[in-house]
């Protein structure tokens, strides 16, 4: 989507408030790094404050993601397949975190969200498996709070600049991705051992 449209949905939906914020989460047109060090932004300007703007961000991140989870549990595959490019998922997406979610089990619902790639798809998968509804919403609102906390404090911090976020984003996602990775690795590990233990 061109970049200028983006921003006109941004500042349309966040001009709604928190309920604005929570929604730009939820259709996942715009990047979420992006909507939130907007939030961000707009809790220095003095329109929202940060506790208001934390928890529509988890919240709205949360539920974008129990959309796509309700889509696999009852579309499955072949929904996506036909219908996933209007939703901005990809064939090569839903492949890698399938791959992601076979190799690694549930803990990806977690970890997998601060990958490139599978973060944004790998809850079709989960859905598909029939993962437990639980489980999910847990690992899922869990992942969402340090990546809401650590884009808005971005975006406070970068102000009215808040729009290089996709720039700048990239720092903090490579290392956040290297440490989604070894700590999958380390769990897997866990695992492993402790299972062999009750054997």
């Amino acid at each position: 989507m061109n970049h200028e449209w983006i921003l006109h949905i941004l500042t349309f939906l966040t001009d709604l408030g928190y309920a604005g914020i929570s929604l730009a989460l939820m259709i996942e047109v715009i990047p979420s790094e992006l909507v939130l060090s907007y939030a961000g932004f707009m809790v220095t300007a003095g329109k929202l404050t940060f506790i208001g703007a934390f928890i529509s961000g988890v919240v709205g991140g949360t539920v974008a993601q129990l959309f796509l989870y309700w889509l696999g549990y009852y579309g499955g595959r072949p929904f996506f397949e036909k219908y996933g490019k209007y939703l901005f998922i990809h064939s090569k997406h839903i492949l890698a975190a399938e791959k992601w979610f076979e190799k690694h089990g549930t803990i990806v619902i977690f970890t997998a969200r601060f990958i490139p790639i599978v973060r944004h798809a790998i809850s079709i998968p989960a859905g598909i498996s029939r993962m437990p509804f639980s489980t999910f919403t847990l690992y899922t609102f869990a992942a969402m709070l340090p990546w809401t906390l650590l884009f808005m404090i971005i975006g406070m911090e970068l102000g009215t600049h808040w729009e290089h976020i996709e720039v700048i984003g990239t720092r903090y996602i490579k290392p956040l991705s290297l440490i989604a990775v070894i700590s999958t690795l380390f769990y897997l590990i866990y695992s492993y051992r402790r299972n062999k233990r009750m054997d």
